[in-house]
Parts: structure tokens; C-alpha cells; sequence
């Protein structure tokens, strides 16, 4: 999608500071951090939302958690425990339409979060 800022972050054309890549999924620093570590992983091929999921995005997904996983372990919390948020339109608070997590860690995140 020519107008996704995602899109334009996975191409290079926009400036991120990447935490992790591999071949489905890139992961970028967030510029408005809600806790010290807070990750946007995102799938490189666009898929609006949740509600955009198809069977052949099974594989994509799996990735997505695999490098959650790959991150709490690279930031020394995946014992202690993070959060993993993906908010499903605009009245959920998704700015940016295409899928992405939130991942949030390194200090005791409260619930209910909203």
C-alpha cells in the first residue's frame, strides 16, 4: 500500500531504529514509548487489521509471536514478563492501519491497560 507509513518503514524510505527482521516480520523501536521497552512488530506484507487475517496469514503470525519472544529474550524480561497489544479500529485506538503489536516491557504494566 503506497500511503502506509509501515509499508514505507519496511521499505527504508522512513528512518526506524530496528530492534529485529527476518524474512515476514520487522521490528522497530517505538518514537512514543509507553514503557521502556515498547516494540512495534510488524508484518512486512500489509494486512489492515485483525479483521484482514486470512489462513494464509497463519505462517506470518507464528513469526509475529516468534519475535516477541526473540525480543523479551533480547531485553532480558522474558522471564519477568511483557505485554503484547494489537488495537482493532479506530474506536480501539488503531492509528496506523496496518497490523501491528505492541510490545511493552520492563516495568509492572497495570490492567485493566485502558
Amino acid at each position: 500500500m503506497e500511503e502506509c507509513i509501515f509499508c514505507k518503514i519496511v521499505k527504508g524510505e522512513i528512518p526506524s531504529e530496528k530492534v529485529y527482521e527476518n524474512d515476514s516480520v520487522y521490528a522497530f523501536k517505538d518514537i512514543s514509548p509507553e514503557a521502556p521497552v515498547h516494540v512495534l512488530i510488524i508484518p512486512k506484507k500489509h494486512i489492515k487489521s485483525i479483521n484482514e487475517i486470512t489462513r494464509e496469514d497463519s505462517e506470518i503470525l507464528l513469526e509475529v509471536f516468534l519475535a516477541a519472544s526473540k525480543i523479551a529474550e533480547m531485553n532480558g524480561i522474558k522471564e519477568d514478563g511483557y505485554r503484547l497489544v494489537s488495537n482493532c479500529g479506530d474506536r480501539a485506538g488503531q492509528t496506523v492501519k496496518h497490523l501491528h503489536f505492541h510490545f511493552l516491557g520492563g516495568r509492572d504494566l497495570k490492567w485493566p491497560p485502558g
